[in-house]
């Protein structure tokens, strides 16, 4: 077993060498550049096996979330149990000239990286955990990313979104409040409707602003005919009563509706407007409500929360919403320095299992300051600045086992196997 998944050793064995290149080397171009750099170095194994262990291995990558999930929720501390924690839902994608990738296709592009809404390469849905710590004396939540599925058209992103979150629901059967985090893509029936299968989920969002609310349904007037299912149809424009002073950023209304998106359930309806009278409106709902939340507002170490007063506890949902923004922080790093865009490796099986080993990587420099103290101080400091230490310290303990090895008489050994010795514990107290 490695990583909480069943696998056979040989084949376990290969994919820690994997992480452990990718860990060591501060890039990860392809497997070829890992084996060439790296891995050629500390092992026997061929090219062509690393190749293999990637594409056709029989190992489900949905099973690397679990584990990352299971671990990250042991960090909560124990004072900070009854807190809300997060997943984040969104989708990327991966720029890829030719058409030798399997599944490669013609993608719309919203944010038109290359100077067109449009381009040719691979679609990936993936989820982000984010969990409560202690930093100092404040409250920060760890965003660490669970894994990535590829887009296979076969079914649609949603109903991606959605199998995910199925898939690493029982690792939080202990949690008061789990709440998802979407953007207006992903506020539909496919996704919004695993909510209602398990008791602590929640969703908070956004929404196309033309989203179709009622007022709550009047009470039963006691006459022939069925009641009203629901009030009259409501405008951001119109229905909603701004703050006299700005929420956070935005000047803010919020009421309770009923939409076709959730059915007969009552949510919170936010409208946030960047000007008191006028200006660009947004709309977000929440179908959990700030009196379900146990949130220690005063320690917290982000803004607006840590500014929130009493007469602004209403807008602690929509606050929240803030939090998933850490999955696009984690795209631009995972794509900017940790070669996420770089895999050459043609199955669809093997380009998810070299991207989520990437994420396995950079989770466990996200994780490990957190679970060893000795790493402690890295908390604070960017994560690619505790892989760029911790990869040196790696080169060198490869280095000294290697050289250790390869000394020709054990008279020669003994005086240089002792100088070594203190070398490596210097490293580690730099560690």
């Amino acid at each position: 077993m490695v990583l909480g998944v069943i696998i056979s050793v040989p084949r376990a064995e290969k994919l820690f060498l994997l992480v452990l290149s990718i860990l060591a080397l501060e890039s990860a171009h392809s497997i070829r550049f890992l084996y060439r750099h790296f891995l050629s170095g500390i092992t026997t194994k061929s090219l062509n096996a690393f190749y293999y262990a990637c594409s056709y291995a029989k190992v489900d990558c949905s099973g690397f979330m679990n584990v990352t999930a299971k671990i990250a929720l042991h960090l909560i501390p124990e004072s900070l149990k009854s807190q809300p924690v997060f997943i984040c839902i969104d989708d990327t994608m991966v720029s890829k000239f030719g058409l030798k990738f399997e599944n490669v296709s013609r993608l719309f592009d919203h944010a038109a990286h290359n100077g067109s809404n449009y381009l040719n390469g691979l679609c990936f849905v993936s989820l982000m955990l984010c969990i409560p710590v202690w930093n100092h004396d404040k409250i920060s939540y760890l965003a660490v990313p669970l894994g990535y599925h590829m887009w296979q058209k076969k079914e649609s992103k949603l109903e991606l979104a959605a199998f995910m979150v199925r898939q690493v629901m029982p690792e939080f059967s202990q949690q008061k409040n789990v709440i998802i985090l979407c953007d207006s893509w992903y506020m539909k029936q496919n996704l919004v409707s695993i909510i209602e299968e398990y008791e602590n989920l929640d969703l908070i969002g956004n929404a196309i602003s033309d989203s179709v609310i009622y007022d709550l349904a009047p009470a039963p007037t006691g006459h022939r005919g069925r009641p009203a299912k629901h009030g009259r149809r409501l405008s951001i424009e119109d229905d909603f009563t701004l703050s006299d002073e700005k929420a956070g950023d935005y000047y803010t209304g919020v009421r309770r509706v009923l939409t076709n998106l959730f059915g007969t359930r009552e949510v919170l309806a936010y409208v946030t407007s960047t000007a008191r009278t006028g200006g660009t409106k947004h709309l977000f709902f929440s179908t959990i409500s700030p009196e379900e939340l146990q949130i220690f507002c005063a320690w917290q170490e982000s803004s607006p929360l840590n500014q929130t007063g009493s007469d602004q506890m209403k807008y602690i949902p929509l606050f929240l919403y803030s939090f998933r923004w850490n999955i696009e922080i984690s795209y631009y790093e995972q794509k900017t320095f940790w070669s996420l865009c770089s895999y050459m490796v043609r199955s669809c099986k093997g380009i998810e299992m070299m991207i989520n080993l990437i994420n396995v990587a950079y989770c466990a420099m996200k994780l490990l300051p957190y679970q060893d103290e000795s790493f402690s101080d890295f908390r604070d400091k960017n994560v690619q600045d505790f892989r760029f230490a911790l990869s040196e310290g790696i080169r060198q303990q490869v280095f000294f086992a290697t050289f250790v090895q390869n000394i020709e008489t054990q008279i020669k050994s003994s005086s240089i196997i002792n100088a070594l010795k203190q070398a490596i514990v210097k490293q580690e107290h730099y560690l």
